[in-house]
């Protein structure tokens, strides 16, 4: 038992060990100059000064407060209508070529818009956000729905189920893990838009920080800001994973 443990501990801590290694390495092979790449004790040294002296910790509260926002609203808004253009064909062939069209469009190409339209407080970064995880959710749902077999519902009908009943009972469990899926697409588009959402005029949070620290070359200080974001990124799809094992476990059980 204590063997298992260990071995999925060093299973792990492994990638990062190779991430750290090969830190190491781009710095003192010479292809790069080592002003270019600063050491990771210089960055570590440079955290605990952010966070003990710069707020870095209400960054990272400002930035994980305005991704969960944003996720939040646009899964809100993203589930019924992937579902509707998913289960629905006529609204599929509708809404289709709506769908693709604004979401190959790249959220830092809106912000002059957005700005125009909403200024240049904390609404304007929330509707950044906000249409990242939208059509990011509506395409994985949609999809995910579209996909569904009829044959449980079918099956459903001839065991004289209502058509409430059927939709409470059967069509909303098979769409909770597209909505959980959705969730984590979204999540993880949307901090990737999150740099794009804070060049509006932001003070504070992690994309402010990258952005402040590349106007000064304070490299360490960006690649903080860069890590910081992964992190807390993970740590939430991390959540998420273990929240969608629990809801999901019926799954498993029926498969079984």
């Amino acid at each position: 038992m204590h063997v298992r443990v260990l071995r999925a501990f060093a299973l792990r801590l492994a990638p990062w060990l190779c991430v750290l290694l090969l830190w190491y390495a781009v710095r003192l092979s010479g292809f790069v100059n080592e002003v270019l790449v600063p050491a990771p004790q210089q960055v570590a040294a440079r955290f605990v000064d952010l966070l003990l002296h710069h707020g870095l910790l209400y960054d990272i509260f400002a930035s994980a407060r305005r991704v969960v926002l944003g996720v939040a609203l646009g899964i809100l808004a993203a589930v019924p209508v992937g579902f509707l253009i998913g289960w629905y064909r006529p609204a599929r062939s509708f809404a289709d070529p709506l769908i693709n069209f604004f979401r190959a469009l790249p959220p830092i190409a809106l912000i002059p818009l957005v700005i125009v339209y909403f200024g240049v407080d904390e609404l304007a970064k929330l509707v950044i956000l906000f249409y990242a995880a939208f059509f990011s959710g509506v395409i994985v749902m949609y999809e995910g729905v579209s996909q569904i077999t009829p044959l449980y519902i079918r099956v459903a009908q001839t065991l004289g189920a209502s058509e409430f009943e059927t939709f409470l009972k059967v069509i909303i469990p098979l769409t909770v893990p597209h909505i959980l899926t959705a969730l984590r697409v979204a999540l993880g588009v949307t901090w990737a838009t999150l740099v794009a959402s804070e060049l509006i005029a932001a003070q504070r949070g992690l994309g402010a920080t990258i952005q402040n620290a590349s106007t000064y070359f304070l490299l360490d200080v960006i690649y903080v800001g860069i890590i910081c974001i992964g992190c807390v990124a993970l740590i939430m799809d991390t959540i998420l994973r273990r929240l969608s094992a629990w809801l999901l476990v019926w799954q498993d059980r029926a498969v079984s």
